[in-house]
């Protein structure tokens, strides 16, 4: 449970730096509470697309995967971004992704900040 709650906060800090450095990465709200509330959610979409999506469409695009030698990784994190966009549009959560490569970039980061945390947060089997 300790580390479901610290990937959750990571993938939280990383969709904040991604819409604190990106102006087209959007969370809107009336306060701030309503504001991390959202963000909390959209971080456990986030991670929830990240479980049960992406690995049926990195075993889907294997051969892609091969012939970049990896790259096309980047493509695939923006999907799942823009996916988590469109979820959190159904869900009626002020979080907006707009366009592809917004979400290439946006993927991007918070690649490298999760990474980041995730060295630096405790990982407990507990």
């Amino acid at each position: 449970m300790k580390n479901f709650v610290v990937k959750t906060i990571a993938n939280a800090a990383a969709l904040l730096v991604a819409i604190w450095l990106l102006q087209d990465i959007t969370l809107t709200g009336d306060d701030t509470g309503k504001k991390t509330v959202t963000l909390i959610i959209v971080a456990l979409l986030f991670g929830l697309v990240n479980f049960l999506v992406k690995p049926v469409v990195k075993l889907l695009t294997l051969p892609l995967f091969i012939l970049t030698l990896g790259l096309i990784t980047l493509v695939v994190n923006a999907l799942m971004l823009m996916l988590t966009s469109w979820l959190a549009g159904v869900l009626d959560l002020d979080f907006h992704v707009d366009g592809f490569w917004t979400a290439v970039l946006g993927g991007l980061i918070i690649s490298i900040v999760s990474w980041a945390l995730n060295i630096v947060l405790p990982d407990s089997k507990d």
